[in-house]
């Protein structure tokens, strides 16, 4: 009996130590009306503490790497710099479990963006 309790509380114990996963991690898809046309990209989020990181996937080889990333609560903020211009988007989006809207800044203009969590 001792033992049974015994690996009922280090199971307890071991659990409670685990990090629950942040509802900004995963992978999403991303859309945002431009100029040029309607960017698509497949996006994975990772949190560590406040801290944001991740990618954004536009196929063909194009990957915006997210940079100064960080989460407070469901809101998140971060930059990427766009492949083959001079460009720094400054995005940032609050969460509602699975949709995001956000907006992005760059060069004196501002656009919508979503993301849909990935299935």
């Amino acid at each position: 009996m001792i033992k049974k309790t015994l690996l009922a509380v280090a199971l307890v114990v071991s659990s409670a130590s685990v990090q629950a996963q942040s509802v900004v991690d995963g992978n999403w898809l991303f859309s945002m009306a431009s100029p040029f046309g309607v960017v698509n990209a497949d996006v994975v989020l990772i949190t560590e503490g406040d801290t944001l990181a991740g990618q954004f996937d536009l196929g063909n080889g194009r990957v915006w790497r997210i940079e100064n990333g960080t989460v407070a609560g469901t809101r998140i903020s971060f930059s990427v710099n766009r492949d083959g211009a001079n460009m720094t988007y400054l995005m940032s989006a609050d969460i509602d479990s699975d949709s995001v809207v956000g907006s992005a800044s760059a060069m004196g203009s501002t656009s919508d963006w979503t993301l849909t969590r990935a299935q």
